[in-house]
């Protein structure tokens, strides 16, 4: 079977040669074996909790029984102190134990087979490459933008936010930094006072095999990830386990990633 050899735009958006495509490209559409190993990846960063077992039983109360015509709960014993005959020890007291705590004996991290790692990640990589995917996903841009978005290697020596601005808005992708400005939730007082942290969605994707800079010119666009090829994982390229994500793959990136499959 023949390569399939793909279209290479400049930072003008101007065609600038070929590339040909690895066979990853070719990897069947399986949202459910992403979203599954997504899922896995995130366990991993959740806390294991715990609680002291002794909590809320450290009491001396006990029921008074029955003939006192009182519910029959454990109460604290003396007299003639705030705490006295109130209730205790059980879970609708107040202080009382907790019904079902969390237990540090609970397996929280997923385990995922190899295969279904590899081929969730080589899914999730061919997914980039169908526009009817990426605008399922909620991404916006311009009617001629071809995909898969392949860019010559001069991109990853940008180093200024601006220029990365022009560049996405030179390729067509300006209305999805729009959608991402349009929907971002910044700090407003209550927000701030509950603690609520700024919320934005996900927007572009640069994938470059070497960072001349890129990466810190990026930090100021909202919703712009750059990522190493070399550190590209499932769920970078499908944040929240939904596949499809906007992506911009560099040249070499490509290559790159042609020669690990």
């Amino acid at each position: 079977m023949p390569q399939v050899t793909v279209p290479v735009i400049d930072l003008e958006g101007k065609k600038a040669g070929k590339v040909e495509l690895s066979k990853i490209f070719d990897t069947p559409f399986r949202p459910d074996v992403i979203r599954k190993v997504v899922v896995a990846l995130q366990s991993h960063r959740i806390q294991p909790q715990g609680r002291d077992p002794m909590a809320g039983k450290r009491t001396t109360a006990q029921s008074w029984g029955v003939g006192f015509a009182t519910a029959r709960v454990p109460r604290v014993k003396g007299s003639q102190y705030p705490a006295a005959s109130s209730a205790a020890f059980i879970p609708s007291a107040v202080g009382g134990r907790s019904a079902y705590p969390p237990t540090i004996r609970k397996k929280i991290a997923k385990k995922v087979n190899k295969k279904e790692r590899m081929l969730a990640f080589k899914s999730a990589v061919a997914a980039t490459a169908k526009r009817e995917l990426v605008e399922a996903r909620g991404h916006k841009l311009l009617a001629d933008v071809k995909f898969p978005i392949v860019i010559t290697d001069e991109v990853q020596g940008i180093e200024t936010t601006r220029a990365l601005g022009e560049l996405l808005h030179s390729i067509g992708l300006s209305p999805d930094l729009d959608r991402i400005k349009d929907r971002f939730q910044g700090q407003t007082p209550k927000r701030r006072r509950r603690g609520r942290q700024p919320k934005h969605g996900k927007g572009p994707l640069i994938v470059i095999s070497e960072d001349k800079g890129l990466i810190k010119a990026s930090k100021n666009l909202l919703g712009v990830d750059v990522v190493k090829v070399s550190d590209l994982n499932t769920e970078t390229l499908a944040p929240g386990g939904k596949a499809a994500r906007l992506t911009i793959w560099s040249a070499s990136s490509i290559k790159e990633l042609g020669r690990g499959e």
